[in-house]
């Protein structure tokens, strides 16, 4: 494969996570609870991972030694950033939460610090900053469509800090010998059995015996989505390296919008454009500066 193939398969995989972002929207708009979603897309990961990995011969064992870790994955990876996130969904825009998912390195940037996983740079933290003028814009009294809504903010932030946080402790402890396939397919399994009690005692439980319209089909279509996408990231990680990979955040971020505005007619203001223009700005100033080699 050349340069343009994998920008094409850039493009695709981008394209399809930013699906998510407005079917996530249509998920909640009829009442569905967090803990709920959370259990079927969990579930559903879960299976569609396991026959992928039994038809490929990939081993599905969950080696007692890396509960830990698959449970770290499940956590911070899906259970928390989206408990916050379906929860925002339901009083946000599906275009404003596509920008704040885009914040992701800029939270990785100060965590990594902390951790001592990265070294300070200064042009890294000019991009924190235009990140964070990004949000300063996204939550002012002009730039949503009620002012009431800049409230739900925060609580859209805590997914992208969830995944900065998760990043950068996988960095700093490694990936325990297990390839990324395995760990996805592990923390979805233990996200589902932490998801289902959770989900049932508090009443949150989806019964999918029941009329299905927008809302079920936009569960299912998202959940499927995600685990072809995962896939496909891993393959593109593993032929155009890791650097060239993570741009597809920016398609992400990009694709949501234009999702959103296309299948849920969301318009935005000025604002956030600025806002998505910043942070993207910040996103590129943050990002590893490692060299990529494409295969030809």
């Amino acid at each position: 494969m050349n340069q343009r193939h994998f920008f094409a398969i850039l493009l695709l995989l981008g394209s399809g996570w930013g699906l998510t972002i407005p079917l996530t929207k249509v998920a909640v708009s009829e009442g569905y609870e967090p803990l709920g979603l959370i259990f079927w897309q969990m579930a559903i990961g879960a299976v569609a991972l396991g026959l992928f990995r039994v038809i490929r011969g990939k081993p599905v064992g969950m080696p007692r030694g890396k509960l830990w870790f698959f449970l770290m994955v499940a956590l911070l990876g899906t259970v928390l950033p989206n408990t916050f996130s379906f929860r925002a969904a339901a009083h946000l825009p599906a275009g404003v939460m596509a920008v704040c998912i885009s914040l992701v390195p800029i939270f990785a940037f100060p965590i990594a610090m902390a951790l001592r996983t990265d070294s300070f740079d200064w042009l890294r933290l000019g991009g924190l900053a235009a990140g964070l003028a990004g949000v300063v814009l996204l939550v002012g009294p002009d730039s949503l469509p009620e002012a009431g809504m800049a409230l739900w903010i925060p609580i859209a932030l805590v997914a992208p800090l969830c995944y900065g946080l998760e990043g950068n402790i996988v960095a700093k402890v490694g990936m325990q010998g297990l390839g990324p396939g395995h760990v996805l397919f592990g923390a979805s399994v233990l996200g589902a059995i932490i998801a289902l009690p959770l989900a049932i005692g508090s009443g949150q439980f989806i019964d999918p015996r029941t009329e299905w319209n927008a809302p079920e089909f936009a569960i299912l279509g998202a959940a499927v989505i995600h685990v072809a996408v995962y896939t496909g990231y891993v393959w593109l990680v593993s032929q155009a390296g890791a650097v060239f990979a993570s741009q597809v955040a920016y398609v992400v971020t990009g694709m949501g919008v234009i999702w959103s505005m296309l299948l849920l007619s969301e318009r935005y203001s000025g604002w956030v454009w600025a806002s998505l223009l910043l942070i993207l700005v910040g996103m590129f100033m943050v990002q590893p500066r490692r060299k990529d080699v494409l295969a030809s």
